[in-house]
């Protein structure tokens, strides 16, 4: 018997690069002249209510850019935020293929992303091909490492908490999905990862 029945991925950090982290958005502010101060004070709540989809795109960047003219566009900025998503250096994206191709487990991501850049990565390095679920942040209305996301994600799984693997790259990510109950590793590169699966007997 394999050891799990289900495997969940983060996605950025993990996979891929954050798609909007600190270095994601100073990377875009600095390419369209923004104050970085003055989005940052803007950025928390709004980027809250959009990664649970309770805002869409348009709303996020009306709070957070457009509150004021700019001499740029709303799709020009999607478009820059979209090009931070590259293949992370050293990341695990080639295991969860290698997992996918075997059949072995049921494959998904457990991740906090908008629902608009979350499409995009999904779509841009074909991760629905590796998935059978997609737990995100905009589908559940819920974000990591919030204790009810967990709880709703075994709802779904229909699956014992031991026999789910949850790998993040963050500390309190990983804290919270062991609280409840999932065995859960915190990824720190692809050698430690292959490492850690022999171990526990997935490879």
């Amino acid at each position: 018997m394999f050891p799990f029945d289900v495997i969940l991925f983060d996605v950025g950090g993990v996979l891929l690069t954050n798609g909007w982290d600190h270095c994601e958005r100073n990377a875009v502010l600095n390419q369209f002249g923004l104050d970085r101060a003055a989005f940052e004070a803007r950025h928390p709540q709004a980027n809250e209510a959009w990664e649970r989809d309770l805002i869409t795109a348009k709303e996020y960047l009306d709070a957070t850019v457009f509150y004021e003219p700019r001499d740029f566009s709303a799709n020009d900025f999607m478009q820059a935020m979209f090009a931070q998503s590259v293949p992370l250096q050293d990341g695990a994206l080639s295991i969860l293929q290698e997992l996918a191709a075997s059949g072995k487990w049921m494959l998904g991501c457990l991740n906090n992303e908008a629902r608009e850049p979350n499409e995009y990565r999904f779509n841009k390095y074909n991760l629905r091909d590796a998935f059978d679920v997609a737990l995100s942040s905009c589908y559940v209305g819920l974000r990591k490492p919030q204790p009810a996301i967990y709880k709703r994600a075994l709802d779904i799984l229909g699956k014992p908490a031991e026999r789910i693997l949850f790998i993040d790259d963050r500390a309190e990510n990983a804290r919270g999905a062991a609280a409840a109950g999932m065995k859960a590793i915190r990824f720190e590169g692809a050698e430690q990862l292959r490492r850690d699966l022999e171990i526990l007997g997935v490879y």
